[in-house]
């Protein structure tokens, strides 16, 4: 069966500071923002973070969790702009994705993340009859080139300095 339907798309580019990370994706219950919640307190000790959650039905509201009030406003500005049902976005301070992101995608709710960055980040929209889908990202800048000797020598001694590599 064919359904002649129409689609628009947009770019909803994430409003955030430049020391806060966010991860963005999709998930398919209203507990999502409570699990979400517990796999971040539960991967880094006093890390700072604020969820928003997208219900697609029911009352249809964005579901807040967080520690830290500013990043929790954060995530309801941006998932409402974005609007897609079952999308959920986290900010965080004093953590990074790496150390939350396999406790984030092992809630049993999720079904995938769409980014995990400290980039500008645009999410690519669509729009139907029946409401909002995130098609994709922009995460970051398009690349200037190949990396050199020299810049994968430094790329390695960064992820030691900073203890990522021993």
């Amino acid at each position: 069966m064919i359904i002649e339907a129409k689609m628009e798309t947009s770019i909803v580019s994430i409003d955030k500071p430049s020391d806060v990370n966010v991860i963005l994706g999709q998930t398919h219950f209203i507990k999502s923002v409570e699990d979400i919640y517990e796999a971040m307190v539960n991967s880094v000790p006093g890390i700072k973070f604020g969820v928003a959650f997208c219900e697609a039905s029911g009352d249809r509201l964005v579901r807040l969790e967080g520690n830290e009030e500013d990043l929790i406003d954060l995530a309801a500005k941006n998932a409402m702009n974005i609007g897609a049902g079952h999308s959920f976005i986290v900010f965080m301070r004093g953590g990074y994705p790496v150390n939350v992101l396999n406790a984030v995608k092992s809630v049993p709710e999720v079904c995938s993340i769409f980014a995990a960055t400290a980039n500008p980040l645009q999410v690519v929209v669509a729009e139907t009859d029946k409401g909002r889908g995130i098609i994709g990202v922009v995460d970051g800048s398009t690349p200037l080139g190949v990396e050199s000797d020299e810049k994968a020598k430094q790329r390695k001694e960064l992820l030691r300095k900073i203890g990522y590599k021993r």
